[in-house]
């Protein structure tokens, strides 16, 4: 479990790197039910990964970084790592499936690693990962399951806090479960009446059966891979993030498709903010769920990412949710 200390320790080496996002006020909001924006979408690469993927391969010796790294990703966690790698001076080798949305695996590739594309399973990108790590010896970066990678993560909630001493609620998207768990964690440590709520697709929605079972729920593939939130398709969660969410976070709901493109619409005619479906969740549940989050004024959630594929982003803001 991280501590308090390991996100000090995180915002130090992200200083300078990371852009310490402001909390934007939802425009026309409820007086009584305030929301504000974390918009993570803000960041060098467009998405909150940054923050665990720079933290993870700064802490490494310097015999682990001649070594180099290896990721496998949807997208920003590859972005992520390819932009931290080269900042480093790190040799980074990532593994995407060849469906990746095209903006995503192409700013990943301007950014110089070695690129390796495999299926859309994500458990067929973790297998083709750890063969690369065998062969080479390159230093695994996971996307989530890491407590380096999680105190990383952690340095959104510690901001929420610095920000915003007297916030009540923070909602945050759930995927492998990093962000949640880096967030709850950092929040909860340091004000445990703070409600955390995680936000997660229905068709990938394994973190809310997860938390409610007290076990690990896996999701199939053929249903989390038809989610337009393709940095949320992740089956089941971490073990590591596992642990801080049962620990830390109170609840999670999972959001409809049609109500993750209309929160991305109202977040970019609203709120002039670009937010990729993954990042839109939080708004979603803020506008069409707030019957299952708990009543309190001052309201957090989290944008976590912006790398939105232009033709999907046009289809939605010209015909609404049913565009797509």
């Amino acid at each position: 479990m991280i501590r308090p200390e390991d996100v000090a320790e995180a915002r130090k080496r992200l200083r300078g790197v990371a852009v310490e996002t402001p909390l934007i006020p939802c425009p026309g909001g409820d007086g009584a039910r305030s929301l504000l924006f974390k918009p993570e979408s803000l960041q060098p690469t467009g998405a909150f990964k940054l923050r665990g993927a720079f933290n993870k391969i700064s802490s490494l010796s310097e015999d682990e970084r001649a070594r180099g790294v290896v990721a496998h990703s949807s997208g920003n966690h590859a972005r992520a790592v390819a932009y931290a790698a080269r900042a480093l001076g790190v040799k980074a080798t990532i593994v995407m499936p060849r469906e990746a949305a095209k903006g995503k695996l192409d700013a990943t590739a301007a950014l110089g690693p070695e690129l390796v594309l495999v299926g859309p399973d994500s458990g067929e990108r973790a297998r083709r990962a750890e063969e690369l790590a065998a062969e080479h010896g390159y230093v695994p970066v996971p996307p989530y399951d890491d407590e380096v990678l999680i105190a990383g993560q952690g340095t959104v909630g510690a901001e929420i806090l610095e920000d915003l001493p007297d916030v009540e609620t923070v909602l945050v998207p759930v995927s492998g479960g990093g962000l949640i768990s880096g967030v709850a964690a950092a929040i909860k440590q340091t004000r445990p009446d703070v409600r955390v709520i995680g936000v997660e697709p229905e068709l990938a929605a394994d973190a809310r059966e997860s938390l409610k079972t007290g076990e690990l729920v896996e999701f199939p593939a053929e249903m989390v891979g038809k989610t337009v939130a393709d940095g949320l398709r992740v089956r089941k969660l971490g073990n590591a993030p596992f642990e801080h969410i049962l620990a830390y976070v109170d609840d999670i709901v999972a959001v409809s498709e049609e109500e993750i493109l209309d929160a991305m619409r109202r977040l970019a005619l609203r709120v002039r903010l670009v937010a990729e479906p993954s990042g839109a969740a939080t708004f979603a549940a803020y506008l069409f769920h707030r019957h299952e989050l708990p009543e309190g004024r001052l309201n957090v959630a989290v944008i976590s990412g912006g790398n939105v594929e232009p033709d999907l982003l046009a289809r939605v803001l010209t015909g609404g949710a049913g565009a797509v």
